[in-house]
């Protein structure tokens, strides 16, 4: 009864903030933080406004802070120096639950969720980002990129959206800007071009956001990312993203304004030469 209880109370919470949500003033946030401290009370948990987010966590409260005030506060600053000048349209709650166990007991009594990642997920009509920080921030980092593309760039297909989230997965600073490491999809990605299931860039960008998510074998995201990888080593990234938001509705999927970019009149090439500069890289 009692967690029947706690999931509609955040169901409720949900629902009733839903229409209050375009008012992301520094008191929104603060009644909303006062709500959900108010709902906690003694449960452990600390919850912190960090704008554009409201933080919530299980872990010490010197930890959540950490990851408040260094880790989601630097990814923001940074994401928005380089590509996004307007903040999520809505408060949007960030759960970090401090291991597994947590993170999906809470999902299921909180929000009515059963995870099918044990990372964690952006959810947009929940407006929460719900967490198992046990497993590291490149997740965290990840799924923040969505909201602000969300914001930013409506019209995006899902494979610019999830390449520049997963690019930021495994990242750094460099020389003051947001940088994407290479990460654990490398492989993955080289063994798919061993085997040739890699799509051209043609069919890869076209495809519709129910095709992209639909491939099982991660190939989609791998490709997306070094993709975005490759046009961040050539200096090409922010400018390519730049030109996709202004030319979407002539060019929705990005292949066009994608080839300008890279001034390659022969695609066809350019992946070859794309192919040979994936297979040369290490993580």
């Amino acid at each position: 009864m009692l967690k029947a209880a706690w999931t509609m109370f955040f169901a409720l919470l949900l629902t009733t903030t839903a229409f209050s949500f375009s008012d992301t003033s520094p008191a929104a946030f603060e009644r909303q933080a006062k709500q959900i401290r108010a709902k906690l009370k003694d449960r452990g948990f600390t919850v912190i406004v960090e704008r554009p987010f409201i933080v919530i966590g299980d872990e010490p409260d010197d930890r959540v802070a950490l990851w408040a005030k260094e880790i989601i506060r630097g990814t923001v600053t940074r994401l928005k120096q380089d590509y996004f000048a307007k903040d999520p349209i809505n408060i949007l709650e960030i759960w970090l639950f401090k291991d597994e166990a947590s993170y999906r007991k809470h999902a299921k009594e909180f929000f009515d969720d059963e995870p099918d990642t044990p990372y964690g997920y952006y959810s947009p009509s929940k407006k929460t980002l719900i967490m198992n920080i046990a497993t590291g921030g490149g997740t965290l980092v990840h799924e923040i990129v969505h909201p602000f593309v969300e914001a930013n760039f409506p019209d995006s297909p899902a494979w610019f959206n999830e390449g520049l989230g997963s690019l930021y997965e495994q990242s750094g600073t460099v020389n003051g800007h947001i940088y994407g490491y290479t990460n654990w999809r490398l492989r993955g990605l080289q063994n798919g071009l061993r085997t040739k299931i890699v799509p051209t860039f043609k069919a890869m960008t076209s495809m519709t956001d129910g095709e992209f998510y639909r491939e099982a074998t991660g190939t989609n995201y791998a490709q997306a990312r070094y993709l975005c990888y490759y046009l961040q080593e050539k200096g090409l990234l922010r400018k390519f993203y730049k030109e996709f938001v202004a030319n979407a509705k002539t060019d929705p999927t990005g292949y066009e304004t994608l080839q300008r970019v890279l001034a390659e009149r022969n695609m066809t090439a350019f992946q070859r030469k794309w192919e040979a500069f994936v297979m040369k890289l290490t993580f």
